[in-house]
């Protein structure tokens, strides 16, 4: 299937104000979820026989401070995190990336982690990923089994991927 007709079906299955979003034009053409139902689209994506996205190559924390050139000139931007998941039919031979956009905080109180459905139950490898995207970016994962820090030490304080994170300038004695 093409990414438009990987598009065409979520609308179908969907509606629009599940799926929110799409460009084809991209290097890596990709679909915007409603940030509650990833969990659902997810196992429609990889269970229906015509998807069959049975295999999560990667799946990514970004932080959208502020826009790049290319951003500021194609629409309004407001700072935000996304959750990118890249999928792959190994049946069909077809590829699609799926996106979730979430505010940097949850209701604007900073230090007030954002959450996602964790999608742990549909791609297993997404256990991995999700505590990782949790650890750098700060992305709570509602439904994770394990949502414990993967790179950082445990007392670690902040995600050090967001664009505004202090590095501290000492960790247990050490200067950094």
């Amino acid at each position: 299937m093409t990414p438009q007709e990987i598009h065409q079906s979520l609308i179908d299955r969907f509606g629009e104000e599940v799926i929110l979003g799409f460009e084809s034009s991209a290097k890596d053409p990709w679909i915007e979820v409603a940030a509650q139902h990833i969990a659902e689209v997810g196992q429609f994506v990889k269970s229906d026989p015509s998807l069959k996205l049975d295999m999560l190559c990667d799946l990514s924390g970004v932080d959208y401070l502020e826009p790049n050139e290319k951003q500021a000139k194609k629409f309004p931007f407001d700072p935000h995190l996304e959750v990118v998941y890249h999928l792959l039919s190994i049946e069909h031979n077809h590829k699609i990336t799926l996106k979730v956009k979430l505010p940097r905080w949850k209701d604007d109180q900073a230090g007030q982690l954002p959450s996602v459905p964790s999608v742990s139950g549909v791609w297993a490898i997404a256990d991995w990923h999700e505590r990782e995207a949790y650890d750098l970016v700060g992305i709570f994962f509602e439904g994770h089994p394990n949502l414990v820090r993967i790179l950082c030490p445990d007392d670690w304080e902040g995600h050090p991927l967001r664009k505004d994170y202090e590095f501290p300038l000492e960790y247990h004695g050490i200067r950094g």
